[in-house]
This record gives C-alpha cells, sequence and structure tokens, in this order.
C-alpha cells in the first residue's frame, strides 16, 4: 500500500478531501510562509499541505500573515511587545491581534505580574486547529478547517509516536482518570486528579462545543453527540472563549454535573498536557469515535502519548461478565471471555495482548486504521458465557442472576433493561435461547433462567415499584428535539420508542390498533401473556416520553409525505407480519375457514376490556405445526370445543413447535397428527365448512433443504370439521404505507434494507422485526428495535451509521471442553402449574411466578461462566469501566506513575531522543537476548 500518495491518509480513509482544492499555481507567499511558520512537524517542515495552506489562506488576510510572522510560536506579547515587534501602531494591531483571536489564529491570558492582556501565537494541535473548529458557523464557512484540524491532529504524529514516552513529552491530551475510581488510591498524585484542576483555577470555568465533534461531523464521520458544552476551558482560556463567543462561563456545580453526563455517555476525561505539571487550559469530555487525540494512541497503538498512570483489572472472583466495562471501555481494552477452566489444560485460556512499541520496530503495519470499529468487538475469539451470546438481545443473563442471588432486584431489572425495555413480557413467552445454551444443561438442567427474569420484572407490574431508566442522553439541553415517527406498536417498535426515549427523543408511535402490542397483544393467547402486563411495560414507555397515537394507520390515514411535512426526520417501519397464508387449495375461502392471525385476533378483541369470547363448539381443525398452531388449537379448546385435532406435515420429532407446548397442548385435550398436507376443503350446501382432505406427507424438505414436501397420493384422510384454521405461514400487510417512496420489496414481500443499520433504499425509513425478517420471536423484534433506535439517533444527527459501533457479535465458549469444578447440586426449579386457577379462569395465567425462595435456590445453580478479561496493554486508564459495574469487580490500579510525567512542548524534542535511544537499545540488543 502506498502511504500518504493521493487520497489515501495515513491507511485511514481521506475524509473530507472534498474541502481541500490542489494548491494553487501561485500560491499567496505569505500563506505559504505562515504555513511554514506556525507547523510543529518534526520533519518535512517545509513540505506546503494543501489543508494547510486552505485552511490559514482561507481566514487569514496578508496583513495578519504579516504580524503572525512575526510572533514566535508560544511566546506571549503584550502590546506593547507586539508594537515593538511589528513596527504598527497600538490601536490599529491591537484591534488585528483581537480579530485573529476571533477567528482562532491566536488565543490570549493575562499570565503575568501585572496581569497585562497578552496574545500567544498557538502551536497547530492543541492550539490553533481547534480555535478554528470551535465556531460551527466559521465550519460551515471554511469547511477546510476541519480537514486541516483532522490531519494536523495525525500526520505530524505518524512518525513520531513509537518514540513517545511515558507522559506524553508535552505532546497533545494527557487521559486524567474518574474521580471516584482514584479516591482511595493512595499512592496517587495531585495532578491526577480532576479535583486538583478545579481547586487550582477556582471560580474560572467555562463550556464551550467540542472542536472534535464538530470537526468530524462536517467530514461526514459524526458520532451523533450535540457537540456543545462537552469541553471545560479553565483559568484565562475560559475568559479567550467566552470573551470569542465559544462559549459560557458556568459554576464549579455545572462542571461537575458535566462530568457526571460524561460518564454516563461514557465520555473519556482529558486535560490538556504541553505546559508541564502547573498548568492546563481545558478539561475536555471526548467520544473516541470522533477524538484527535484519543486516536493518536488508538491509531497508531501506542498508548503513551494518552493513557494515565492507571490501569484497570477485574477481579474474576467477582465479575459477572455482565459486559458493562466491555461496552464504555474507549480502547477495547476489556473484552468478554470466560472464567471456568478448560477440562483439556485444567486453566482457563491465555488471552492475547496488544503488541507495544516499547522494544519492537514500529510501522503503519502495526497501526490500527479501524481501530473505531476494531476497538467495539465485546468477545475473546474463545468464547463467554452461552447464555449471554445465544440471547438475540444478549442480555447479561449470568449478572442479573448474580443481582438477584443478593436481593438487589431492582439492579436486576436495570441490567435487563440495559437490553431488553419489556422483561415482564419475555418472562411469559419467551423462546429461551438462553436456556438452550445454558451450560449448566451439560451437567444435568439449565438454569430456569426465564423465570428468575419474570419474578425480577414483577415490579415492573406495580406502578410505585417499577423501574423507569434515566435518560442517558449525549446533548447538555436536556434531550433532543428532531421528531422521529415509529409505525408500528410491536415489540420492535415498543423497544426503538424505549431506546429513543433513554437518548433524549420524544418518539412518537403509530399504531393502527385500538391498543399496544402488536401480535403480543393479539397473537397471544392471554393465558400465556395477560394484556394487563403488556399494558403496564408500555405505560412505562410512555412515562420516559414516548407518544402513541392510536387508531392511525400510515397509509390510509397519513402518508409518509404527509408527516415529512410534520417535521418528522425520520421513520421506522415495524408493523409485523399481521396477515396470514392460505394453502391454495380448493373449498379454502368456505366460511368456517380462517387463518391464524385473524382467529387470533378476534378472540382477543372480544376479551377486550374484560369481555368474553364467545364459544366455539364443535369440531376445530388446525393445519401447521408450529407454536402459533399450538395457540390456536389451545384457544379453541378452552373455548370449549369438544374436538380439537392439529395436523402438520413434519414428523413428530420435526414439528416446530416447542416441546413444552406440544406438552401444554396434549394437556389441554389436543390431539397432534403428523405427516400430514391439506388437499381440499368440503363445504356443505349453505357453503359452510364439512370437512377438509389430507394426503400423507413423505417429506417436507429436499436434499438442498428447502421446503418442498413429496406426497404419497394414495394415502388420504378426511376428517369431519365445524371449522378449520390455517396456521401455515404469515404475511405482511404494506396497505399504501411505503407508496411514493424507493423501499424496495424482496422474498416474502419483506422490506429490504442494510443488516446491520437496517437503513432501506430511502434514507430516512429504517425497518425492523417481523416486517424485516419474516415471523420471529418476541426477543428477535426487541433486539431489532434497540439497533434501529442507535440508527435513528445517529441517522437524525447527520452521524455515520456504522463507524464505532458496538459489533453486537458475541462468540460462545467451548462446552466440551469445560471443567466444572464444584458446584451446586440442586436440581432446576419448576413454576407451579395451578391447575384449579386454570379451570376457573382459562384466560388467566395460570404459571405462578417463582416464589424468592425458588429465586434464591435457583440462581445458585449458575457455573458463572463468564468473566471481564483487560487487556493492561491496551488500557488508558481513564476508570469508566469502574463507573458502569454493579459488582465492585473492576477497580484501577497505579501502576504506570511514569505516565503522569507532565512536560512543556518545548522540552518535547530531547524526551523524544532520550526514550527513542533506549528504545533502540532494547530493539536491537534485547531481541538478540531474547533469541
Amino acid at each position: 500500500m502506498i502511504l500518504n500518495g493521493p487520497g489515501i491518509s495515513f491507511t485511514e480513509p481521506d475524509i473530507g478531501a472534498e474541502f481541500v482544492p490542489e494548491l494553487p499555481e501561485h500560491p499567496r507567499p505569505k500563506i505559504v510562509a505562515l504555513c511554514e511558520h506556525c507547523t510543529n512537524r518534526l520533519l518535512g517542515r517545509k513540505e506546503l499541505k494543501p489543508f494547510e495552506y486552505w485552511a490559514f489562506a482561507e481566514v487569514t488576510t496578508d496583513e495578519m500573515a504579516d504580524v503572525l510572522l512575526k510572533m514566535k510560536m508560544r511566546r506571549p506579547y503584550t502590546l506593547a511587545d507586539a508594537v515593538k515587534a511589528t513596527g504598527m501602531e497600538a490601536e490599529p494591531l491591537e484591534k488585528l491581534l483581537d480579530e485573529m483571536s476571533y477567528i482562532g489564529l491566536l488565543e490570549y491570558n493575562w499570565e503575568n505580574p501585572t496581569r497585562t492582556k497578552q496574545w500567544v501565537l498557538p502551536m497547530l494541535v492543541p492550539g490553533s486547529a481547534e480555535f478554528l473548529n470551535m465556531r460551527q458557523s466559521q465550519i460551515d464557512e471554511h469547511p477546510a478547517v476541519a480537514k486541516f484540524f483532522e490531519q494536523a491532529s495525525k500526520g505530524a504524529l505518524a512518525k513520531a509516536t513509537p518514540m513517545v514516552p511515558p507522559g506524553g513529552a508535552g505532546i497533545g491530551m494527557h487521559v486524567i482518570p474518574v474521580e471516584q475510581a482514584i479516591q482511595m488510591e493512595d499512592r496517587s498524585v495531585s495532578i491526577e486528579h480532576i479535583e486538583h484542576w478545579l481547586d487550582k483555577y477556582e471560580g474560572k470555568y467555562a463550556a464551550s462545543p467540542c472542536s472534535c465533534r464538530m470537526s468530524r461531523a462536517k467530514l461526514g464521520e459524526g458520532c451523533g453527540d450535540d457537540p456543545n458544552d462537552w469541553c471545560i476551558a479553565v483559568g484565562d482560556m475560559a475568559d479567550y472563549v467566552v470573551e470569542t463567543d465559544r462559549g459560557h462561563y458556568i459554576t464549579r456545580e455545572e462542571v461537575y454535573d458535566i462530568l457526571r453526563q460524561a460518564e454516563d455517555n461514557g465520555f473519556v476525561h482529558q486535560i490538556t498536557n504541553i505546559d508541564g505539571e502547573d498548568k492546563i487550559f481545558a478539561i475536555c469530555n471526548c467520544n473516541v469515535n470522533v477524538c484527535y487525540a484519543l486516536r493518536t494512541s488508538q491509531l497508531f497503538n501506542t498508548p503513551n502519548l494518552s493513557r494515565s498512570a492507571y490501569v484497570a483489572r477485574t477481579e474474576a472472583d467477582k465479575c459477572v461478565a455482565c459486559g458493562r466495562c466491555v461496552e464504555v471501555c474507549p480502547a477495547g481494552a476489556v473484552k468478554l471471555g470466560q472464567k471456568l477452566c478448560a477440562a483439556s489444560t485444567g486453566e482457563v485460556p491465555e488471552y492475547p495482548k496488544q503488541e507495544l512499541p516499547d522494544a519492537v520496530k514500529w510501522g503503519p503495519e502495526k497501526w490500527s486504521p479501524d481501530y473505531r470499529n476494531k476497538n467495539r468487538i465485546e468477545t475473546y475469539d474463545t468464547g463467554t458465557a452461552p447464555c449471554k451470546t445465544a440471547c438475540p438481545a444478549h442480555i447479561a443473563v449470568q449478572g442479573y442472576l448474580k443481582l438477584a442471588a443478593h436481593g438487589r432486584y431492582r439492579d436486576a431489572l436495570a441490567l435487563i433493561k440495559r437490553e431488553n425495555p419489556l422483561p415482564a413480557i419475555c418472562g411469559r413467552i419467551c423462546n429461551r435461547r438462553c436456556e438452550d445454551a445454558c451450560t449448566r444443561g451439560r451437567i444435568d438442567a439449565a438454569v430456569a433462567i426465564d423465570e428468575v427474569k419474570k419474578f425480577i420484572a414483577e415490579q415492573d407490574l406495580v406502578a410505585e415499584h417499577r423501574y423507569v431508566p434515566e435518560r442517558v442522553t449525549p446533548t447538555r439541553k436536556g434531550g433532543f428535539e428532531e421528531k422521529i415517527a415509529i409505525i408500528g406498536a410491536g415489540p420492535a417498535g415498543l423497544s426503538c420508542a424505549f431506546y429513543l426515549a433513554e437518548k433524549g427523543y420524544k418518539p412518537v408511535i403509530f399504531e393502527k390498533n385500538a391498543r399496544p402490542g402488536g401480535m403480543l397483544t393479539y397473537g397471544i393467547p392471554s393465558y400465556k401473556l395477560e394484556k394487563s402486563v403488556i399494558e403496564a411495560e408500555v405505560a412505562i414507555i410512555e412515562e420516559m416520553g414516548a407518544e402513541i397515537r392510536y387508531g392511525v394507520e400510515v397509509g390510509r390515514d397519513v402518508t409518509l409525505a404527509e408527516l415529512r411535512e410534520q417535521g418528522f426526520k425520520a421513520f421506522y417501519v415495524a408493523i409485523g407480519c399481521q396477515g396470514g397464508r392460505l394453502p391454495g387449495i380448493p373449498g379454502e375461502d368456505a366460511e368456517g375457514c380462517s387463518v391464524a392471525v385473524d382467529f387470533l385476533r378476534a378472540v382477543a378483541e372480544q376479551q377486550e376490556n374484560g369481555g368474553e369470547a364467545a364459544a366455539l363448539p364443535g369440531r376445530t381443525i388446525v393445519v401447521g405445526g408450529g407454536n402459533v398452531a399450538i395457540d390456536v388449537a389451545r384457544t379453541a379448546a378452552r373455548l370449549g370445543s369438544e374436538h380439537v385435532e392439529m395436523f402438520c406435515l413434519e414428523s413428530s420429532e420435526d414439528m416446530p413447535a416447542s416441546v413444552e407446548e406440544v406438552v401444554e397442548a396434549n394437556e389441554d385435550g389436543v390431539h397432534i397428527s403428523c405427516g400430514w398436507g391439506p388437499v381440499a376443503v368440503h363445504a356443505d350446501e349453505a357453503g359452510r365448512v364439512r370437512e377438509i382432505v389430507f394426503k400423507r406427507c413423505l417429506c417436507v424438505f429436499n436434499d438442498e433443504g428447502r421446503f418442498d414436501p413429496t406426497y404419497d397420493e394414495s394415502e388420504t384422510r378426511t376428517v369431519a370439521a365445524d371449522r378449520v384454521v390455517f396456521s401455515i405461514g404469515q404475511s405482511i400487510q404494506w396497505g399504501n404505507l411505503l407508496e411514493g417512496t424507493a423501499v424496495e420489496l424482496g422474498r416474502g414481500q419483506g422490506a429490504v434494507a442494510d443488516p446491520k443499520t437496517y437503513q432501506t433504499a430511502e434514507p430516512d425509513i429504517f425497518v425492523g422485526g417481523d416486517v424485516y425478517t419474516g415471523p420471529k420471536f418476541a426477543i428477535d423484534a426487541i433486539a431489532a428495535g434497540h439497533e434501529a433506535a442507535v440508527s435513528l439517533h445517529r441517522f437524525v444527527q447527520n452521524a455515520t451509521l456504522t463507524i464505532g459501533r458496538n459489533q453486537r457479535s458475541y462468540r460462545e465458549l467451548n462446552k466440551d471442553d469445560v471443567d466444572f469444578g464444584s458446584y451446586d447440586t440442586a436440581s432446576r426449579g419448576d413454576a407451579v402449574h395451578n391447575y384449579e386457577a386454570e379451570r376457573e379462569r382459562p384466560f388467566r395465567e395460570y404459571v405462578e411466578t417463582f416464589t424468592e425462595e425458588q429465586v434464591k435456590a435457583e440462581t445458585a445453580r449458575c457455573l458463572g461462566c463468564g468473566a471481564s478479561i483487560v487487556d493492561e496493554n491496551k488500557c488508558i486508564g481513564c476508570g469508566l469501566c469502574t463507573t458502569k459495574c454493579a459488582f465492585d469487580a473492576i477497580h484501577l490500579h497505579r501502576e504506570h506513575p511514569e505516565c503522569s510525567t507532565m512536560v512543556k512542548y518545548e522540552k518535547k524534542v530531547p524526551m523524544l531522543a532520550k526514550y527513542a535511544l533506549k528504545r533502540e537499545i532494547k530493539i536491537r540488543f534485547g531481541s538478540k537476548g531474547s533469541k
């Protein structure tokens, strides 16, 4: 690969190139001189870079350049000093100095014994590159300054980074840990504490916009944060940013509020590191997806440029692999691994560590140009707890089981809602893939995970105990004003609304039905999921700020175009599969024939507001073998059908319905006949169904695994029927919803969209749930809704939809190679089936929730498979992980005191040279000695 060639920017994409024209044939001489004068590259100082030229040329007059060329970098000039240096008269010179300060070419302070105002020509980074990008209007008018900042913060460091000693050698920024993470560290020194710097500049703070966030956004790689007020200027810099319209004064209490909100969002605290240990001029709260300072260590894999004196380490006995530390770690230093030993080795797997440039040759082949994505990989290759891996939403199962074991039920509910806003619903109807994957199942039986979740989520069913998450929003304004429409109040739409509301939006859900829930309400019988449970969890989402407009069908009552006119900036289409399918056989349109979704909907509508569904005497025949068919059959039996029989193509071993569902159907008196496919429906003279004919199915799938049934046409069976319900699939009912859009439809009329972002060919329309995947389970739709919320937030904030996004790709540990060690030998607990209640109220829940004693016993059965593992070579010591852990399992340790060495920028060359020599000796002689 050609490095630094045309269109290539240090192996990263050359973003923003369109803002920087080629150098003119006759560049302005004074701007050329200014570029050389201000450039702080160690090498290639005389090389004129287009981004430098145009950034200066667009904002600097020749008169300004004359003054700047006569000022030495980082030397303070009082007005008298400037007059002497330039020969200009004081009044016009002062006006010009202040004008350049407003632009960002200069800064000023009063750091002298007489407190006389003095102007300073700053270095590029941190310095004029930031100042030029701290006003949105200036970036919009002169976008070349955005490219200038992106390049100036990278190119100058490309070759120097491996030579940077711990502490940063007076270059750039320096991570300062979360205060609470080091309060008890008795070896800490004052400059490692945010409190030290706040005390030093007591009363002189100002909040200003983040130049990195605004610059990256202009270049098309924004992170979705509101850039305003994340940077805290201190001392005289506070006056500078206020007086040049870059910020506003804030109190110490407001500083604490910014720091707290930054930590909630996973932003890294950094301080300027170019003035030695006696001075800083800003505390920044940085998002690694856009931060140019953090990029210096992450791109080049040289943590000395950023890291604090601390390193995180987990305590295996406390860690439960909830993944909160993994999600927040900006450096990708924490990943999920396993706690159990491998049976083949008797040890926990050895985890790889990032190579460092301390004693090896370092070049572009060692860099990580894709660091923003690689840092978001959650799991080591050897895998982690299977329960979290198998769950489509990747809920921290092991974590909430542990919290429940300690009686911390509210904390457990909060942890569940990190990934699943409908836990009470899922505790009743989830298909329990976490239990199917549970390692405990290799010993006796899986932990009853869903029953524990159901117990925890009971808090949501009582208004005074329910858990309503606080907003965690990356804006200092309290929330976002952009309007987002969600079409469909099923599990995908509700999940999306929950996470948008948590982010600070007020999403509007358009639901054509009278009640929320979609198929949860109209497709799942009440004896499995009572409507009050759905209403309770929806009420929480509404309390968080979501609005639901019932009885509104988009495409009929209002169009997408009209909603755009009303100010909606993006749409999430999650209407599900609300139609059924017919087999295409003679007589299927006879009176008394229906499809499963219509049958279940009719029953649900009759039962609304406490009503009772009409009795269904006679013989009910259900065609299909899935869980929905089971629901139809059991509902018919509970409504009084004397004979209910299911016919499915598959054998009893291959039926798609779960074993548990089949058992419950048998308990309700449902007969199941396997290996039969429908041929025709016969009606009586009045046109009502009288009987249905089946033929023997020999094989459902062909040799390629495709659905292609083969039959024995000679073996048939005729069955009397008063009604026939077909449960052989579902369809999407689009209506006029997509009229006038570019959304494409694919197989089964499902919407075509990007598999990660869910964006369709119509950029502001996103899809998810069954309308995208086809019929699946509620937990799949919930996971999709969560991801859609991420995309919608990024989209309406004009951010990249993909860069720096959590991968949500988990690997399962090898359950065939596990040393189980000692464990609780109790057998799996089962929920009580209240048969008496079931007989009295056949359409009310009859499976009782675990008692607290059962929860204690069941959670003790968890083997605790997973653990978080820290790569200490990647850790930058920010301490964010410690703020997220509910188990006190991860702490900072002061292992690198040398990283707190703060020196002035002017000393960088001898510092770099000294460390480079030390490193070269290691490379030459250390490697030989190791052979």
